[in-house]
């Protein structure tokens, strides 16, 4: 029986997997006019995969090499010669199993040399097409001699094209960064300042390459080609098309997450596959470790240009236009942090949303003060959220806690202060996350999903009397594109506190009911 799959390699035999035929079409395509390229996608989204499922779906006129260098230490880029020997050991290794014969004409102790390399390249691509695939390749990338490996094999693309020599039909290397701007990656494991790379690599070694421009996430109709496969087996009854869209709305078509999801449902919840045992399922993953998670807080962790352009997104709501020119915006992108939406950057998907802020979180609640005994109840009752006595309390700790000497304070952390306190009240029980592609400076919209519910939460600052109608109609907008008709807008006026009275009350505008507190 198959299985949903998270670590290393999916094989269709063993792992439920979406169908991505049209997007192997399409590389095949790539291969087919000879094209030299990179798929660079962030970790975990497929890549090793997708290599292993092209050399299966390619014409069995091509002969394909795959080839992996991680892990094998740091004696096979000691000199050319150390280099050239592994490189043929490696390639001879992969073609014994399926031709022997032709395995063993790529050893040659000869081959000391790239100039030696690029002739033996030209003999045994004479009559074949050689595709070369390179996983893992942003793991070895800044490492000098491979560079030289990669400026030979530019070289040879240019002598074949001219009709001069021979060599490997197409290569394709596959990684997080794209290797026509490896000083990108060289910059970034902060080895080399950019005048050091400029000095060592005064354009790409690897210059040739075409654009890869195929979407590798998963579209809901994606997702639900594993799910039927998935139901063929076990006939669960779910609706495939919905639960499709409801994962898709968590992962974005984060493939690691995607199968997480599916995988935490199926092994985890019984086989709960309803919109809440998604939504649970994401909560089970919000706990847990894994690499891609490490991967996330190692980069933010790495990049303080980075962490708080994701943090001021997030936490406080400065939404920004979006410039992939920005080589912040650049990096987050590369990362699968960060997307286009509507001409604005937003964080990629749900789950790094509700990932990243509780981090953010979590890093800056040091400055947070005592919650006064708060506690979940009477706030949770019977498995149900109040978010309106939420808001009250929250009111009212705020009363309590804070004075005009924190002003300056609460101008810049005042969604902080509401998000650290709403945290330990929904934890166990719900999540909550921000919809960063709508913010701006002056309002942010927060879902939270507590059980089968879901709450509409609009906080902005106070800016006058006038503004009010106009947060009004905005969270009604809102309200209307996620269908429901009960909002809740918290109004931070940052004038003196000590005199100042909360204002609570429902009202009704345009057939929506809103509870609005100001603090």
């Amino acid at each position: 029986m198959r299985k949903f799959n998270v670590t290393g390699l999916c094989v269709p035999e063993k792992h439920y997997m979406v169908d991505i035929g049209e997007k192997l079409a399409g590389i095949a395509k790539m291969v087919e006019d000879g094209d030299y390229f990179t798929i660079n996608r962030p970790r975990q989204y497929g890549k090793t995969t997708t290599l292993l499922m092209l050399a299966r779906v390619l014409p069995a006129e091509y002969t394909c090499i795959k080839l992996s260098f991680e892990g094998l230490g740091d004696s096979m880029y000691a000199s050319s010669s150390s280099f050239c020997q592994f490189f043929l050991f490696q390639i001879s290794k992969t073609l014994e199993k399926t031709d022997k014969a032709f395995a063993a004409r790529w050893i040659d102790e000869t081959v000391t040399d790239f100039y030696l390399l690029g002739y033996h390249i030209d003999e045994l691509c004479r009559d074949r097409k050689i595709v070369l695939m390179i996983d893992e390749v942003d793991k070895t990338s800044s490492n000098q001699v491979f560079l030289h490996f990669l400026g030979l094999l530019r070289s040879k693309y240019l002598e074949n094209q001219a009709g001069e020599a021979n060599t490997f039909h197409s290569v394709i290397l596959a990684g997080v960064y794209d290797v026509r701007n490896i000083k990108l990656k060289m910059m970034s494991e902060g080895t080399y300042t950019a005048a050091t790379v400029e000095n060592k690599i005064y354009n790409s070694p690897w210059n040739i390459a075409a654009s890869f421009d195929i979407d590798m996430s998963f579209s809901p109709e994606d997702i639900a080609t594993m799910l039927d496969q998935y139901e063929a087996d076990h006939g669960t009854g779910m609706g495939v098309a919905a639960i499709a869209e409801e994962i898709y709305s968590y992962t974005g078509g984060y493939p690691f997450l995607t199968s997480r999801v599916c995988q935490c449902i199926d092994e985890k919840l019984a086989k709960n596959w309803t919109a809440a045992g998604v939504q649970e399922a994401v909560g089970i993953m919000l706990t847990e470790n894994n690499t891609l998670f490490d991967d996330v807080f190692k980069n933010l962790e790495n990049s303080s240009e980075l962490y708080e352009f994701i943090r001021n997104l997030l936490i406080d709501g400065k939404s920004r236009h979006y410039m992939i020119q920005n080589p912040v915006i650049a990096s987050g992108v590369r990362y699968g942090f960060l997307v286009q939406r509507n001409g604005r950057t937003a964080v990629s998907n749900r789950i790094f949303e509700l990932l990243m802020t509780d981090y953010f979180i979590s890093k800056d609640l040091n400055f947070k003060k005592d919650l006064n005994g708060i506690m979940r109840s009477p706030i949770v009752q019977n498995g149900r959220f109040n978010m309106e006595l939420c808001l009250l309390k929250f009111a009212e700790h705020y009363a309590d806690v804070f004075n005009d000497g924190d002003i300056e304070f609460l101008e810049k952390h005042g969604r902080l202060v509401f998000l650290s306190f709403l945290k330990p009240l929904i934890n166990g029980g719900g999540f909550y996350h921000i919809e960063s592609g709508l913010t701006d400076l002056r309002r942010m919209d927060l879902v939270v999903d507590y059980g089968r519910e879901q709450f509409i939460v609009e906080l902005k600052k106070w800016r006058g009397g006038q503004y009010e109608s106009e947060a009004y109609a905005q969270l009604c907008g809102y309200l209307d594109s996620k269908r429901a008709d009960t909002g809740y807008l918290l109004t931070f006026d940052f004038r003196k506190i000590g005199n100042k009275t909360t204002k609570a009350e429902w009202v009704e505008v345009h057939g929506k009911r809103i509870f609005a507190v100001t603090v």
